[in-house]
């Protein structure tokens, strides 16, 4: 990766002399997008120097050092968007919060420039579109400064059921920067370690079923899936229609709402967000240390697993809760009638896979490279190092599937949605009298393994409202040796404003977030 720090740093000031030495760059490890900005506004930095210290420490940290893997690629144009910035600032223009704020976005998510879009497939390797995803020419729109692309599990963990997540053909190996033989989850996996190691203020993630949560709870950050339907999806590498959504993945629950504030909204060219203009709001409006207060909580108790540490680290969260005035209801079985979810939500996604990924190729401007689903199986039959590691069994699956009109996806797209939705999580809601759900979200992050591929044991809370398009917050609630764990809260559908502002008044009573040690292992 070209280096361009050492040129902003020259170009931080003005020297009356060649013996002058440019001033250091300003400190941002374990800096919030909210602290960035203040700082800014008091004039006591500039984004140009926040950028170009982000840029050092991709260069130190990402690719030397602890050589996590986690950012694939940064924009030539960075430093010139943050002189623009700070020029705006100057001549008493502030877009936002997020004015001049450094951004990563995980590489399925297209932004103009000389940087390819790879979903980390050597197939998309020159796919140079030059077109801004919707969400990112909104985040251009509040201010952000786009500073570069993260690493992925690749195709976003859809290939194969035998992957390691966080691995791609173009990025490498992911590597988890609180212990750095364990894996970062998948399959926003560069996004969540590079939000761990303060590599951006804020990181961009995608999910289709616990790719945003996952990775954020494993690396000890902050993310929330939105309800489907409220940040458009448009020239972004999909799964499917039906659960893909993209969010934040940050370092507090504020920062998570500033971005969410800013790329929630309608797009005509994404008709599952027709809603989001009349549902969005300042999602930084409700955030209060009081927001728990009088809630009725449902626990999925059933949910968390076998292990005593994971459950006391939760019933330690649960305690906050009930301190902050939290009524705290037990469900005993959240499974119940939910057997055959697995199943349909299986066959929606090959389905929409075969699908989608065709539309969205067609999209493309180049007139050559793949086309169709076919297309990237031929692709990875002829190159051998997308095969290396692991098959692309479920390529071949979601091949085999029919159209969107077929019976069987018909039947699953009813089903999955029934059976999370109206007899998932709105039952479970209604049956306990509770306007949040609260679970574990990950289990400690496991070593990672190339040739055997994961071994993730759970446990996770991502299903229920991954299938049903519904909002899910992680905040870290404490480590298992040194490895973060993160509790989820999930709400009903378009009650992002209130999930979140539940996950705040945890987390500033809780500050259970903790900075990497970058350790070459667990083990001593």
């Amino acid at each position: 990766m070209q280096n361009f720090s050492r040129l902003a740093a020259a170009a931080l000031v003005l020297t009356t002399s060649a013996a002058a030495m440019p001033p250091p760059l300003p400190a941002v490890e374990g800096k919030d997008a909210a602290s960035l900005q203040t700082e800014l506004a008091e004039n006591r930095t500039t984004s140009e120097a926040i950028t170009a210290a982000y840029l050092e420490r991709i260069r130190t940290i990402d690719d030397s050092g602890a050589t996590l893997n986690a950012v694939i690629a940064t924009f030539p144009g960075a430093l010139t968007e943050a002189r623009a910035r700070d020029l705006e600032r100057r001549a008493g223009r502030v877009r936002g919060p997020l004015h001049g704020i450094p951004v990563l976005l995980k590489d399925n998510i297209e932004a103009r420039g000389p940087v390819p879009t790879t979903a980390g497939s050597l197939a998309l390797k020159d796919n140079i579109t030059n077109r801004d995803a919707r969400l990112v020419a909104r985040l251009r729109e509040a201010g952000a400064v786009i500073l570069g692309k993260t690493n992925l599990s690749e195709w976003a963990n859809i290939r194969s059921n035998n992957s390691t997540s966080g691995w791609s053909a173009v990025g490498g190996l992911t590597k988890n920067p609180h212990a750095l033989d364990r894996n970062t989850c998948g399959s926003s996996a560069g996004s969540g370690a590079a939000m761990a190691a303060s590599l951006a203020a804020i990181t961009i993630g995608t999910e289709t079923d616990g790719s945003i949560t996952c990775p954020a709870g494993i690396n000890g950050v902050v993310g929330f899936k939105p309800t489907v339907g409220l940040v458009t999806r448009t020239h972004i590498v999909p799964i499917s229609h039906s659960q893909d959504t993209a969010g934040p993945m940050t370092l507090t629950v504020r920062d998570a709402a500033l971005v969410l504030t800013a790329i929630a909204g309608t797009d005509s060219a994404d008709p599952a967000t027709a809603e989001a203009d009349a549902r969005r709001t300042d999602y930084t409006a409700a955030l209060s240390p009081d927001a728990l207060k009088g809630k009725r909580v449902g626990v999925l108790r059933d949910r968390i697993g076998e292990r005593a540490d994971i459950a006391t680290l939760f019933d330690a969260a649960l305690k906050q809760m009930s301190d902050l005035g939290a009524t705290v209801i037990e469900i005993a079985d959240s499974r119940k009638g939910l057997e055959e979810l697995g199943a349909a939500e299986f066959e929606v996604l090959m389905t929409e896979l075969k699908a989608d990924m065709a539309a969205y190729l067609a999209s493309l401007p180049a007139k050559d490279g793949p086309r169709t689903l076919a297309d990237l199986i031929a692709f990875n039959k002829a190159n051998p190092e997308e095969l290396k590691w692991f098959d692309q069994s479920l390529f071949e699956l979601a091949e085999s599937k029919g159209g969107l009109d077929s019976a069987a996806y018909v039947a699953a797209r009813e089903k999955a949605a029934r059976l999370a939705g109206a007899e998932g999580i709105d039952r479970l809601m209604k049956e306990h009298d509770v306007s949040l759900l609260v679970g574990v979200t990950n289990g400690p992050a496991w070593t990672s393994d190339l040739v055997n591929g994961d071994h993730y044991t759970g446990p996770s809370a991502s299903q229920l409202p991954a299938v049903a398009g519904y909002p899910h917050l992680t905040v870290p609630m404490g480590t298992v040796q040194g490895l973060p764990i993160g509790v989820s809260f999930i709400g009903s559908k378009w009650t992002d404003a209130e999930v979140l502002a539940a996950g705040y008044a945890y987390e500033q009573a809780s500050r259970k977030r903790v900075a990497p040690t970058y350790r070459v292992s667990v083990v001593p």
